[in-house]
């Protein structure tokens, strides 16, 4: 679910409140000097949820560099009070955690090249970046593809719900063809990763830049936001689990996933705007489709269903070998010797994810669990 284009206005306004915001577009390893040297940032210019929004994508970007800068070996302990006093006080207008989500990295963080142009990877930008040159374009771009191409399934699961409402068995059934097109799609569009992002350059370079701190062995007491609290604070870093999608297609085709998994995504809520957090308790509350389904006695409705869940366990499959290569094969790769230009490989999180989860383990879970969920008819 893309969030409306940022145009180049919008993010020179919003840069505004900083001192030297041009800095920023481009995070280098002179960040940590250069925010240490600003003045205490004041937000009452910003006006309105979309500056808001820039706002928190930039003061997240500056967080990241900030910690991460030298690496995991020693990261920043505390974050000063003029970064960590603008950035809470945004976050906590938003509704926000104090840190880089996915709503920052992916969903605010692109612009066309050409304003009358496609919403294609050729035609966009992105607003600010970590080191990693073309392969962090490239992870941004497509991660925010991907969700373009879940927009479809998000409108073909309010129309089912409605269906179900009505009822109308011909709607429902058109609405989940539409749904199992969407998550095809998104499969497809996310295969696009192996042209525009390299392995070694994601896992040794970008990936640090996303964790946060907490679950993470590298920074085990959390961050000091100076001004803001006495102890230290824990969030996790950013993840595709802060994705309201398929939490929305989880919710809607009824899967449930292991206490374990459910409770980490359960907390990934927590790090998604609220107005997308309280579109999946909607559909949560939305009269049951897997019931539905089950009571029609209707062969091409269990069918339709299976469908959608069956191309929901190949996304998450296909999500797993993604995973193989940009983390295991990549961080098998960086133990025998690094490529001099490359940063040491991030040794604390090597099999786990940015949001600090043991990431193959979850992954599979729950593509097993949604495997469960496909319906067997009686008899």
């Amino acid at each position: 679910m893309v969030c409306p284009e940022f145009v180049p206005s919008d993010v020179q306004m919003c840069l505004q409140f900083l001192p030297s915001g041009a800095f920023v577009v481009s995070l280098t390893s002179a960040v940590k000097l250069q925010t240490l040297a600003m003045p205490l940032l004041s937000c009452q210019f910003l006006k309105g949820h979309r500056e808001q929004r820039l706002a928190h994508l930039v003061l997240s970007f500056l967080t990241m560099g900030y910690v991460w800068q030298e690496g995991e070996a020693q990261p920043a302990e505390v974050l000063p009070r003029n970064l960590a006093l603008p950035f809470v006080e945004v976050s906590r207008n938003l509704g926000l955690p104090p840190i880089l989500v996915h709503s920052d990295l992916v969903l605010t963080n692109w612009t066309k090249k050409d304003p009358d142009g496609f919403l294609e990877i050729g035609n966009l930008e992105t607003i600010i970046s970590f080191p990693g040159g073309e392969s962090l374009h490239g992870f941004i771009l497509v991660t925010a593809l991907v969700e373009k191409a879940a927009v479809p399934g998000i409108k073909a699961l309010v129309q089912a719900v409605n269906a179900i409402l009505q009822p109308n068995q011909e709607a429902l059934l058109q609405a989940l063809q539409r749904l199992r097109l969407s998550i095809q799609d998104i499969t497809k569009t996310l295969g696009q990763m192996h042209n525009h992002v390299d392995p070694d350059i994601f896992y040794s370079v970008i990936r640090i830049f996303l964790s946060g701190w907490k679950d993470n062995p590298a920074m085990p007491a959390g961050l000091m936001y100076e001004g803001v609290s006495k102890e230290p604070l824990k969030y996790s870093g950013g993840s595709a689990a802060q994705s309201t999608v398929l939490h929305a297609f989880d919710e809607f085709l009824g899967i449930r996933h292991s206490k374990e998994s459910a409770d980490f995504l359960y907390r990934m809520r927590d790090y998604m705007p609220p107005s997308h957090k309280a579109f999946i308790e909607d559909i949560h509350s939305a009269p049951s489709l897997r019931d539905y389904v089950l009571s029609s006695g209707q062969d091409h409705l269990l069918t339709a269903y299976n469908q959608c869940v069956q191309a929901l366990v190949d996304l998450r499959s296909y999500h797993i070998t993604m995973v193989t290569r940009y983390l295991i094969t990549a961080a098998a790769k960086a133990k025998h010797g690094k490529p001099n230009h490359l940063p040491g490989p991030p040794q604390a999180l090597e099999d786990r994810g940015t949001g600090g989860t043991a990431v193959m383990s979850f992954l599979k879970s729950v593509r097993d669990k949604t495997l469960e969920s496909i319906l067997h008819p009686h008899g």
